[in-house]
């Protein structure tokens, strides 16, 4: 990301020694599991095709380990790219216009400017050499194969590894069929897998694979079962509760039963189906309703929300975590512990899949995915009541793990119920407005305000909350128009707080183009004061923060320190992050303009720590410009220009430098032209190049 600075009044130099996710190589790879076996041949073509070829796609049966493949291939250090190797999970998306936002989320481009997204990726994609993964592409061949044409001709450096059950169909793809391991013979890897996982599903496995015969009668299980990955991990696990001789009687009795249905799928379909279906009758009653209601879930999920969205009937809430702990059990779904984060479930495709045939022969579909969409759209209200509180830290967390599943509700809910997905799609105002996801917001946000009755609070909330990404996109305009319409609601709802968010929206609308005199007016303490309202909502918090930038930008800055301090108090006060992150800003800015460079570094380094834990590039991007003018100040040419370099590296990502602000490019400006007069043009540059050249992953 960006080192940690140790600026004082009379020097200011880099910590070197710091690790700092600057210093990491670029990317974002999930863990790989831990059972992976062979695919040494699969593996060395790959190595080879990742440098020659520009677009790859791994095909094969659902359950054929082709994820696992591609995961195994593009983390071997020989497919280091300048620019990263970067992973997009597109299961647990359903909508096609949401595929190019999903990209530039994951890969850090948190794209702030009007200009159609894909044109966006584009531009920032051009000039750089990195490694895309799109994994799990069946369900949106189409999408996929428009938007990696499109990525492919702009960026001459990219190279593209698809996974999916189909080929693109581009002209220029080198389509590789990932097929079954290798199940003949004792040393097979189909029956290293199976070992494994049998081991890890009891020790007393041993014994069957110290066993001649026995793993011999093993080695029929794997070449029954096709040396299809998924479905030898599913067997293996069945180890746990019976011995090797009753899992192959079972399944034996289970093809021949089978050995006739579905006869138009391909054979190594048909052995996955059968194979998942032979587990499904293998678990327990509860087990099984509980697997076809988790099916509605889309990417992972948490206990808490499983116990909410699947409790019911003959399976009761307090008794769902022990039935998901037998699902696990039988790698029915997937484990994960991550730090921080908890307990996280999830389903492979193909058993998610079989999950949802059976619940909607269950008649439970349209009921299901309501309380999921309902679960959702609670805890959306909740991070709305918790953002500006102490657990803002975890609610970012929270509901950025969650990002998945609140696309899957807001869809359900834009049709079953629209005025549920306004409530949502406006209390996620956050998420959308400081977090990263602008495109995404105002896209849901406009769906819902069209889909919905255009009166009270929610409609309100939600219009204001639209008005917020206009902001960030740079569609002044837009954004005061909005303004004025919520100004006028608010005042219908006789409501203080939404005046006062209105204002904010305004202030800021003028204040960004250069008005600041306006901006006060609209926000500052006379205004504020005619609004009344709580002076620790969101409303009044904001419009203090509008007034420190509109004093600052008058160069009244001693005004502006007052406003800052009195703001990082009550945030302080609240326990609140994001806000006090911006009052040091504005502390920092007051100082700079006052010329105590150290105050202004010491105020920067405290909002960047504060922008790094809520992951705001914006907030960050800013906060760069601005210790670079301040380390300039104190005579450190190079460590301004390098600052500099790896702000511009931020702003790209951002994808409006400086937002478009005369103020905020003054201020970067500035900080230019002192490291250029400190250090010389050459030096400069050099310096600048090596800022630029910092990871924003």
């Amino acid at each position: 990301m960006f080192g940690e600075y140790s600026v004082n009044d009379n020097q200011a130099e880099s910590a070197d020694d710091d690790p700092s996710p600057g210093s990491c190589a670029p990317g974002n790879l999930p863990p790989e599991p831990a059972s992976f076996v062979g695919r040494e041949r699969e593996l060395r073509l790959l190595d080879d095709l990742l440098h020659e070829r520009r677009l790859i796609t791994l095909t094969g049966v659902g359950g054929v380990g082709k994820s696992r493949l591609a995961l195994r291939a593009v983390a071997d250090p020989r497919q280091f790219r300048p620019d990263g190797v970067w992973w997009v999970e597109l299961s647990p998306l359903r909508d096609p216009g949401l595929l190019t936002a999903t990209v530039a989320h994951a890969i850090g481009l948190a794209d702030h400017s009007p200009r159609p997204l894909d044109e966006e990726l584009c531009a920032w994609m051009a000039d750089r050499r990195l490694l895309l993964v799109l994994d799990t592409c069946e369900h949106l061949v189409a999408a996929c194969r428009h938007l990696v044409g499109e990525l492919l001709q702009s960026a001459p450096g990219l190279t593209v590894l698809i996974t999916s059950r189909e080929p693109l169909g581009s002209p220029t793809e080198e389509v590789v069929e990932v097929r079954p391991l290798p199940c003949e013979g004792a040393d097979s890897d189909a029956l290293a897998l199976f070992r494994a996982r049998a081991l890890a599903a009891t020790a007393q496995a041993a014994a069957v694979f110290a066993d001649p015969v026995r793993t011999a009668l093993a080695a029929e299980v794997c070449r029954r079962l096709d040396g299809i990955p998924l479905a030898l991990e599913l067997a293996g696990a069945r180890l746990r509760l019976w011995t090797l001789e009753q899992t192959a009687e079972r399944i034996g009795e289970r093809f021949e039963v089978l050995s006739g249905v579905r006869a138009a799928l391909p054979t190594r379909h048909q052995t996955m189906r059968t194979t998942i279906g032979w587990s499904h009758e293998l678990c327990e009653p509860l087990e099984r309703l509980l697997w076809a209601r988790l099916s509605v879930f889309t990417g992972d999920f948490d206990v808490s929300a499983a116990r909410a969205v699947c409790a019911g009937g003959p399976l009761p809430a307090a008794r769902v975590e022990r039935v998901l702990a037998g699902l696990a059990a039988k790698s029915v779904v997937l484990r994960t512990d991550e730090r921080g984060a908890g307990a996280r479930y999830r389903m492979l495709d193909t058993i998610r899949e079989y999950g949802h045939d059976w619940l909607r022969e269950l008649g439970e579909a349209r009921l299901v995915s309501d309380r999921h969409a309902h679960w959702y759209a609670a805890l959306s209200q909740a991070a709305d009541r918790g953002w500006l509180g102490p657990g803002q830290v975890d609610w970012y967390r929270r509901i950025t793990a969650e990002h998945a599943q609140l696309r899957t509700a807001l869809e359900h809910l834009l049709t079953a119920d629209p005025t549920a997905a306004l409530e949502m799609a406006g209390a996620l105002w956050f998420h959308w407005f400081a977090c990263g996801h602008v495109h995404e917001g105002r896209g849901f946000l406009e769906r819902a305000l069209r889909a919905a009755p255009p009166t009270g609070a929610a409609y309100n909330q939600a219009q204001w909350a639209l008005g917020l990404t206009m902001l960030l996109q740079g569609d002044m305009d837009a954004a005061g128009r909005i303004a004025e319409e919520c100004t006028r609601d608010a005042a219908r709802l006789a409501d203080p707080e939404r005046e006062l968010r209105a204002a904010y929206l305004q202030a800021v609308s003028v204040l960004m183009p250069g008005d600041p005199e306006r901006a006060l007016g609209l926000a500052g303490p006379r205004a504020r004061a005619g609004h009344g309202g709580r002076t620790s909502g969101p409303g009044w918090l904001l419009c203090k923060l509008a007034t420190g930038y509109a004093l600052c930008d008058q160069r009244r800055f001693e005004e502006a320190t007052e406003e800052a301090r009195a703001l990082r108090e009550a945030c302080t006060e609240l326990g609140e992050r994001w806000l006090r992150a911006y009052a040091d800003y504005i502390l920092a800015v007051a100082a700079l303009g006052l010329g105590d460079h150290g105050e202004a570094a010491r105020h920067v380094r405290a909002m960047l720590s504060g922008k790094r834990l809520l992951g705001d590039r914006f907030g960050i991007a800013l906060g760069l410009d601005l210790l670079a003018a301040a380390v300039a100040g104190l005579g450190d040419g190079e460590l301004a220009a390098r600052l500099l370099g790896t702000g511009h590296a931020w702003w790209r990502t951002v994808g409006r430098p400086q937002m478009g602000s005369p103020s905020l490019t003054a201020l970067r400006d500035q900080g230019e032209r002192q490291a250029r007069a400190a250090i010389g043009d050459a030096a400069y540059e050099t310096a600048f190049l090596g800022g630029a050249a910092t990871s924003t992953g």
